[in-house]
């Protein structure tokens, strides 16, 4: 039988302490509440107050429960009311010596029996625990920010903690309504240590001058369904503990040299520009606190002429390929108003792609997100060949060929003979460099990238690529035509990856690692991502589903180019390759998909 906490006590309450001890309370837990002061204890009750309070407002709590949940929590300064709880839960800065300080001290005060439990999102649960008498009962339980909110619970157990205590706390977080995935005690644990190497790879991007702030957190959100941007999350987390997190796990996990702060996170942080809690960080906010974002002397004009400036008039466009991105394609052009020459390799390929367009624009009129009028004046701006002479005319040409340099590169040099003065000609490409293609040409300043996503008529981002050979007026073009298609289109460098490939791919490749290092399962890595950072799929689902031989591709470009020791690919994800597991295609993956 696992042990009953009928009290527990809470050390530190800022507003993860706060949204713990609301945590407890809400489960009918009584809480003794500590902090170091009396100012310090009232912003705690302050903060608990406020959370609860906007619960009832949107009507997640009943008025009576609340103030039985006020009721159950007794508010004390210093740690001396600790004295008869079951379990105490720590959550003070990420301070080492701090921790240690407190841990010594609960150790005089609290009864022998008592479980001492730490928050600590990245320092060593073991090093906490030897600064008391009984390290056997010294465990990490890792709530996520906002507590109340969020689901995920990591159970940090060092070698030493016994497991009974394991027991008792992976019981409490099941009382609690918390799914719980247990662990060993690594630098950053599972989420964070997959979390801030990303974070810290986007800062890093955004220092030089990759993209902007805008468009590297409008490519993560658009590109892969996270529910916030990089930066954007750095500023709510707080750039003072990001740095502290990745200092931590730099020096902890082996001294990998993506979890080395980016200086300008140092930097920032000197600056007194923590973030949303500072009013200023990677964004500026309307006060203090706030998460309204303002406009400061960084953002982008928003309008639709400060956009279109040089850019050219396009009216017609062509398409070349026969695969799915180039039928995505055709229908955004055609749904969007554009004139469209689609060209294949002959007419057999011609129905087959003009076929998979019906099949589309029908499934959206059964849907109701399109009028037949409308489908049917689609098709009919859409005119079919098998010849590239045929794009004599147009205004822009989007290439959607097979993803091989060398059918890319012969392929430009024809458009660059049959093509007008002036046209943009843009590459699909997801992984070649952009120049490479350009230069197959005479008029590199006219070559851009637009690397739709799949399904291209569903998915709401477009990266666009600009070399150093592209010009202004191309770039323009590309960004105003996105535009007028409806989606988002962000500026970036020609550089392996792009932007969103380049955050993603390390972080799954880190992700097989772990799971590599037989650290956690595939499935507690997943909740952990899903639960704990709010991602739409674990990384072991996100892999099956885009194949693994297409993820060890990317990532042999990435590590190729970049040269990076920490994006070496995993040996895991090659052997799983080489076997022929390659995901959802082959029934099998990271997991086995024939009984689905």
């Amino acid at each position: 039988m696992a042990r009953e906490f009928s009290t527990v006590g809470v050390v530190g309450l800022g507003t993860m302490g706060a949204g713990i001890v609301e945590v407890f309370a809400r489960n009918g837990i009584d809480v003794v509440a500590v902090e170091i002061s009396a100012p310090a204890l009232e912003r705690g009750r302050a903060t608990l107050k406020g959370s609860t309070d906007r619960a009832v407002a949107k009507g997640k709590l009943a008025e009576a429960d609340r103030d039985a949940l006020h009721e159950r929590v007794h508010f004390a300064v210093g740690l001396d009311a600790l004295h008869s709880v079951d379990l105490v839960i720590e959550a003070v800065p990420e301070h080492l010596d701090l921790k240690q300080r407190i841990f010594a001290e609960l150790d005089r005060v609290c009864r022998p029996d008592t479980i001492l439990a730490t928050n600590t999102s990245s320092l060593s649960v073991t090093e906490i625990s030897v600064a008391t008498s009984r390290p056997n009962q010294v465990i990490g339980i890792h709530f996520f920010n906002p507590a109340p909110v969020m689901k995920l619970v990591e159970v940090v157990r060092t070698v030493v903690t016994a497991p009974e205590v394991v027991a008792d706390v992976e019981a409490l977080c099941a009382r609690l309504g918390k799914v719980d995935v247990t662990i060993n005690d690594r630098a950053g644990f599972i989420a964070n240590a997959l979390l801030f190497g990303y974070l810290n790879h986007a800062v890093g991007m955004f220092e030089s001058h990759y993209a902007t702030r805008e468009d590297i957190d409008a490519a993560m959100k658009l590109g892969c369904g996270l529910p916030m941007g990089p930066l954007a999350l750095m500023d709510l987390i707080g750039l003072d503990t990001a740095y502290e997190i990745l200092d931590t796990m730099y020096r902890r996990g082996g001294r990998d040299r993506r979890h080395a702060p980016v200086p300008l996170l140092k930097q920032m942080v000197t600056a007194g520009l923590l973030g949303r809690k500072s009013g200023r960080g990677f964004y500026t906010y309307e006060r203090p606190g706030s998460p309204v974002v303002v406009s400061d002397e960084a953002t982008p004009p928003a309008t639709e002429a400060a956009l279109a400036d040089g850019a050219r008039a396009i009216a017609k466009v062509g398409v070349v390929g026969s695969g799915t991105m180039a039928t995505g394609i055709i229908e955004v052009f055609a749904k969007a108003g554009y004139e469209v020459v689609s060209v294949t390799r002959g007419a057999e390929k011609s129905a087959k792609v003009c076929e998979a367009l019906k099949t589309s624009l029908n499934k959206g009129v059964v849907r109701g997100k399109l009028a037949e009028a409308d489908r049917d004046a689609a098709l009919g701006r859409i005119s079919w060949s098998a010849t590239l002479d045929h794009l004599a005319d147009v205004d822009l040409v989007v290439e959607a060929v097979v993803e091989e340099l060398s059918v890319k590169k012969a392929l430009f040099a024809s458009l660059d003979e049959i093509c007008k003065p002036g046209v943009v000609l843009a590459t699909t490409t997801s992984s070649l460099p952009v120049i490479d293609v350009a230069m197959a040409t005479q008029r590199p300043a006219d070559v851009v990238g637009l690397h739709f996503f799949n399904p291209a008529p569903v998915m709401p981002l477009v990266e666009v690529v600009r070399t150093i050979r592209t010009s202004p007026e191309a770039t323009a073009t590309a960004r105003a035509v996105c535009a007028a298609l409806g989606k988002t289109g962000v500026v970036c460098g020609d550089r392996s990856g792009f932007i969103v490939n380049a955050l993603l791919f390390p972080y799954l490749n880190d992700a097989v690692k772990m799971l590599e290092a037989s650290y956690s399962t595939a499935d507690d890595i997943d909740h952990a991502m899903k639960l704990g950072c709010g991602y739409p799929m674990g990384p072991f689902e996100l892999l099956d589903v885009v194949g693994l031989d297409v993820s060890l591709a990317i990532q042999r470009e990435l590590y190729l180019e970049l040269r990076e020791p920490g994006f070496a690919p995993a040996p895991l994800l090659e052997h799983l390759v080489t076997a022929g597991y390659l995901g959802r295609k082959t029934r099998r993956g990271f997991r086995d998909h024939s009984h689905r």
